[in-house]
């Protein structure tokens, strides 16, 4: 028996043996296998092992920030808080320095008032139990550099705050639609996306790149002493500079809320656009938001994304086709009141009555829809009318850079409907498409591209990486057609009794064209018949004798159909244009021949002679200085001027001091000045009312000077 138990024993022994033997060499065989091996069980080792020991941090780069033309900030990056309060007495090692909320009740009685939360509310997060730390909910957010020190004045123990950054717009309700607005990826990301205007269309170029620091870390996470470290900088935002002037468009929104104090409408919007070079200057439409809230109504921006049918405002680029084309006569006669088409549809001027027999050049002053009938039925063709308004911009989008633009509607063929597009019905435009049709009776035939930012820089190195200028796109109109038109429109508003009346100003130097569009009925087709079921409009030129600006208009169901609203702030836009221009249009004396003038260059010539040259062609001008050379100019060589406005020349003096600059513009005030290496501060808008810098105070490096401005200073 005895002898059996050993030879069993033997036997298992050599079973552990082997198996022990065979565990070992599978075990040297996966070591080795692991040693030479790139790749395990589809995971890459080198990878796996580089995870394990590295760390990466991110480096987040700034978001660039918006200006307008002027310099104003419009949208920026500043620092957010977060609150929050650690529970978990653990954290506390020092007893005299507590690192943990230790009185709830005196905790939450201080800090409710401050985050405007009841005090029950702060107690709530303050009870929770079993977590280390609690937030204050939305209160408890996106707090300021003022709260965030409020809170840490209470000196209260176990608070502590999470920065992050956050998007503001220090003008608020200005100029919205055109900024836009942004949001947060999620609630703990700082990543800052574009969700409208300019912050859409520009987000990859605003938010930049981040970058990242990555490093070897022992088992607590700390960088492991001498070893290597891979380090990419962040690529900061660039910024955006808009064309927008902050002075124009505070006029703009000003009108339009001046028109709401005694009007109501669903909606009003106005553009106004440099005549000479396309630029943007002011734009807004009502109701608005405050990108600071994001209180919208409407996620569209009138100026772009927002088709409409324009109406009789259309009339001016169908009289234009006709002129274009060789079949306009002025003196032709019609039959005004009612035209029957025929499959017997009655199209009525918007006085059924009509005015007997009159000229097409009558019907234009008249906005007479017969007329427009009369021009293509004799004389034009749905082809030459659809051609030519292609030719102007409309049916496709201008290109701005401004998100979701729409190209509108021009789809006519039938009779009717091409009577209908002839004066602005059963066709879709934007005011961008209308500004811009209109820059060719500005600029002698020639078609502008519109866009609204001026530059954008590198925020680091100040390099200018893009900078728009005025961009011709093709000849369209003669400068016959171009004459014929601003006679038109002159008689349009200062002709007696015509539809443009409204919008006279006392020098006769405000032109255009007014227009009234019926409502579509979307529910069941055709057009609203009530009243106030109209969208009025006007698209006009300032100041005729020399054009700056081109403003278009449109409000949709004013109260009681009336045009006072788009008319009283038309003209309140131009008065204040007028003197922030320095153009003095309320003063002008018509009876003095108003003459352009083309601004030569003046730099390094003898004053003398250059006085000379200025008193030949009747153009006033300003001495700064006693030198006898001409070392600066204002305004710059290839601007036109008339024979209303004063040239600056700036000579070699050594100690020219500072000149008054009271009763000037803004525009030309700052421009002289800062010729003059002042840094220049406007407070306000319009006229130059007081300085802060006494004239004749001698100029010293880096001075400044701050100008109140008045917008009626007479």
């Amino acid at each position: 028996m005895t002898k059996k138990r050993r030879k069993n024993n033997i036997k298992y022994s050599k079973l552990v043996i082997l198996g022990s033997l065979l565990l070992f060499c599978l075990m040297i065989g996966r070591i080795i296998q692991l040693g030479l091996s790139k790749e395990i069980d589809g995971v890459d080792l080198k990878t796996l092992a580089s995870n394990r020991t590295t760390r990466t941090d991110v480096i987040s780069a700034s978001r660039g920030s918006i200006y307008s033309v002027n310099g104003d900030v419009l949208a920026q990056n500043v620092a957010s808080y977060k609150l929050i309060a650690y529970l978990d007495p653990k954290r506390t090692t020092n007893k005299k320095r507590p690192q943990h909320v230790v009185d709830k009740e005196d905790t939450a009685n201080k800090l409710a008032p401050v985050l405007e939360m009841d005090r029950e509310e702060v107690l709530k997060y303050l009870s929770k139990e079993n977590v280390y730390q609690t937030e204050f909910g939305i209160k408890g957010k996106g707090l300021n550099e003022l709260k965030k020190k409020q809170i840490e004045d209470l000196n209260l123990p176990g608070l502590d705050f999470i920065e992050s950054f956050k998007r503001y717009y220090p003008k608020g309700d200005f100029a919205s639609y055109t900024i836009g607005y942004t949001t947060n990826t999620n609630d703990e990301d700082s990543t800052i996306v574009g969700e409208l205007g300019i912050e859409k269309h520009f987000d990859k170029l605003l938010r930049g790149e981040d970058g990242y620091i990555t490093y070897q870390k022992d088992l607590k996470g700390y960088k492991i002493a001498d070893t290597p470290v891979v380090r990419k900088e962040a690529i900061q935002g660039k910024d955006v500079y808009l064309t927008i002037d902050s002075n124009i468009q505070f006029f703009v929104e000003q009108a339009i809320n001046n028109s709401s104090k005694g009007y109501g409408w669903e909606w009003f919007t106005i553009t106004v656009l440099d005549a000479k070079t396309g630029a943007v200057l002011g734009t807004s439409s009502n109701p608005s938001f405050d990108p600071n809230k994001r209180d919208l109504t409407s996620y569209l921006n009138m100026l772009t994304s927002y088709p409409y049918e324009p109406g009789s405002t259309m009339k001016t680029f169908t009289y234009m086709a006709a002129m274009e084309n060789g079949v306009y006569n002025g003196a032709e006669t019609y039959r005004s009141g009612v035209y029957k088409t025929s499959d017997g549809t009655e199209i009525g001027d918007w006085d059924r009555n009509g005015w007997g027999t009159i000229s097409f050049d009558r019907g234009y002053a008249m906005s007479s829809n017969v007329g427009v009938i009369n021009l293509i039925n004799r004389h034009m063709s749905s082809i030459m009318l659809k051609q030519y308004f292609k030719k102007l911009g409309f049916g496709k989008k201008t290109g701005i850079e401004l998100p979701n633009e729409s190209k509108g509607k021009l789809d006519f063929r039938y009779e009717t409907e091409i009577y209908n597009a002839g004066f602005g019905q059963g066709i879709t435009t934007t005011p961008i498409q209308n500004v811009k049709a209109m820059t060719p009776l500005t600029n002698d035939g020639m078609l502008l591209e519109p866009f609204i930012v001026s530059k954008i820089v590198d925020s680091e190195t100040k390099e200018v990486i893009l900078e728009n200028k005025r961009k011709e796109i093709e000849r369209v109109a003669s400068t016959g057609t171009v004459q014929k038109m601003y006679q038109l429109m002159s008689d349009c508003v200062n002709g007696s009794g015509n539809t443009g009346v409204g919008y006279r100003i006392d020098s006769g130097e405000l032109i255009g064209k007014t227009g009234t569009a019926q409502v579509a009925n979307e529910k069941n087709g055709g057009y609203l018949s009530g009243k106030e079921d109209i969208i009025s409009s006007f698209s006009g030129i300032y100041p005729k004798s020399n054009p700056q600006v081109i403003i278009y208009a449109s409000v949709k169901k004013p109260s009681g159909g009336s045009q006072k609203p788009i008319s009283n702030a038309v003209k309140e836009i131009v008065g204040n244009i007028s003197k922030y221009y320095g153009n003095s249009d309320s003063s002008t004396n018509t009876t003095i021949e108003i003459k352009d003038y083309k601004v030569n260059s003046y730099t390094n010539k003898n004053i003398d002679k250059v006085k000379a040259e200025l008193d030949s062609n009747g153009i006033r001008y300003q001495i700064i200085g006693n030198g006898n050379k001409v070392i600066n100019q204002s305004p710059n060589s290839g601007n036109i001027i008339t024979n209303n406005d004063i040239i600056y020349l700036i000579t070699n003096d050594n100690a020219i001091t500072v000149p008054s600059v009271v009763g000037l513009s803004s525009k030309v005030s700052k421009d002289v000045l800062q010729k003059l290496s002042l840094k220049v501060n406007l407070n306000g808008v319009g006229y130059v009312v007081e300085q802060s810098v006494a004239p004749g105070t001698g100029i010293t490096e880096g001075m400044e000077i701050t100008l109140n401005l008045a917008p009626k200073y007479q």
